[in-house]
């Protein structure tokens, strides 16, 4: 398959799930702000990774692979891989949490996550949705 392809498809699939996080936000659906938010970083990374010819992990975490293969990127890019590697590691620690809470200590997603929460997870999903979308611009993967 077009690795372009694939890539644009991922983009517009998480431009779909910021939507849905600021959707989730303004209802007050916190813990939903922030599962949809790591979907978007998600699948931003992924159609980063495969806009450069990456085949990335299973999982739901990009930051070993975008360290691995920083230089397949723009230097502008490079430089931050850092910043989207964190927002990419501290997402997909909670993307579990945020959906079924944390059963073992009797707590629900709700009690997890606050309005806070979701500021900062929306905040960083629509950091990098901008980041990649300026890599595919460039790219001329989408327009």
């Amino acid at each position: 398959m077009n690795l372009a392809k694939l890539a644009e498809d991922y983009f517009k699939r998480a431009i779909i799930r910021v939507k849905s996080a600021e959707l989730a936000y303004s209802e007050k659906s916190y813990p939903d702000v922030v599962r949809y938010s790591q979907e978007c970083v998600e699948l931003s990374l992924k159609a980063a990774l495969r806009a450069v010819g990456v085949e990335y992990p299973k999982e739901h975490d990009m930051s070993r692979i975008l360290k691995a293969v920083k230089d397949r990127f723009p230097e502008w890019f490079k430089r931050e891989i850092e910043k989207v590697s964190e927002i990419s590691r501290e997402l997909a620690d909670k993307r579990s949490p945020s959906l079924y809470g944390m059963e073992a200590v009797g707590k629900t997603a709700a009690e997890i996550f606050g309005e806070k929460d979701a500021q900062k997870a929306l905040s960083d999903a629509n950091y990098v949705l901008n980041i990649v979308k300026n890599l595919l611009l460039e790219l001329k993967i989408c327009r």
